[in-house]
């Protein structure tokens, strides 16, 4: 009688070393703060609320920074977060001007045939970004609408030239995707190029097919109304390239999500941090540059089955 053996991987994954996942998986709570490499700087925020203000402190504290050393701000802007809003209101009382700040998305949807979807649409990360940022900011304070980018079927070709005649991101934000994705780039994406990592570091601004696990990551948040609704969610979008990463001063990626019990990104944390550097894990180039990582606690715990003590019977 064959005999169970779970040791392979889905074979729509391009990474498949089942021996590392192993390995990493297998990293406690405690060494996931120890780094590979000196420049890959990793800490960790327990608590949840410390965790929250510290990204928005973040994202304000660079503009004022750069305000009162008189000099301009260009930041890449991760997906739509209910967090902008805090950030807004922030700016709004501290009374600081962003006359200075040019802002890049990192990604948005498009349609099938690679139409990006206008600034009224509920599904789109533009939508949410004006609604919970741009908007909010008053408008004697806010950054002028020429200074907000968004990688569109009409800006995307030109997107990573724009970058660079501005001298490149001063600040690159972003998380971790749960199919190992950097913005929207994804572990296909490096097939283009044989998965040869010198010309995947050299890929500018693109347009992606999302993977399936990108679109069942991004139907439970608000851009499928937070209903799983894989039916809603496009299943293309443009994205920045690892080249506009790598291109960038700094780099901070900010990791807490999660739904519930279920934080997916503890395993690819460590998967992409400290696996190898590889196009089939596109965020795993984040060890090749400096780059601050923030994790959760919850993100930071220990994603071995063994530590699932929270399932108990129930009885009547």
């Amino acid at each position: 009688m064959a005999e169970f053996n779970p040791n392979r991987l889905a074979d729509f994954l391009p990474f498949q070393d089942f021996e590392e996942c192993e390995r990493v998986r297998g990293i406690s709570r405690a060494d996931v703060v120890k780094s590979p490499r000196d420049n890959l700087k990793i800490r960790v925020i327990e608590d949840d609320g410390a965790f929250n203000f510290g990204f928005i402190l973040d994202i304000v504290s660079g503009i004022k920074r750069a305000l009162d050393e008189g000099r301009q701000y260009v930041v890449i802007l991760p997906a739509p977060n209910p967090l902008y809003a805090l950030a807004a209101a922030m700016i709004n009382e501290l009374n600081i001007p962003c006359h200075h700040v040019h802002t890049f998305n990192m990604d948005d949807y498009c349609d099938q045939d690679g139409i990006t979807a206008p600034r009224d649409w509920r599904g789109g990360f533009q939508y949410w970004m004006w609604r919970d940022f741009f908007n909010r900011i008053r408008p004697e304070l806010r950054m002028p609408e020429k200074q907000i980018h968004f990688p569109t079927h009409e800006t995307y070709q030109d997107y990573s030239a724009m970058l660079e005649d501005l001298g490149g991101a001063d600040m690159c934000y972003g998380g971790i995707g749960w199919s190992g994705h950097i913005a929207f780039v994804e572990p296909n994406v490096g097939q283009q190029v044989d998965n040869d990592l010198d010309a995947f570091l050299n890929m500018g601004t693109m347009h992606v097919k999302l993977t399936p696990i990108t679109v069942c990551q991004n139907c439970l948040y608000a851009d499928a109304g937070g209903a799983g609704d894989w039916a809603r969610l496009p299943w293309n979008a443009y994205t920045i390239g690892p080249k506009d990463v790598a291109a960038a001063k700094k780099r901070a990626s900010w990791n807490g999500f999660g739904c519930g019990d279920s934080m997916w990104q503890r395993f690819i944390i460590r998967l992409a941090l400290h696996g190898p550097v590889t196009p089939e894990i596109p965020a795993s180039i984040l060890q090749l540059f400096d780059t601050d990582v923030v994790l959760s606690g919850s993100v930071a715990a220990d994603c071995s089955l063994d530590s699932c003590e929270r399932r108990v019977p129930i009885t009547f």
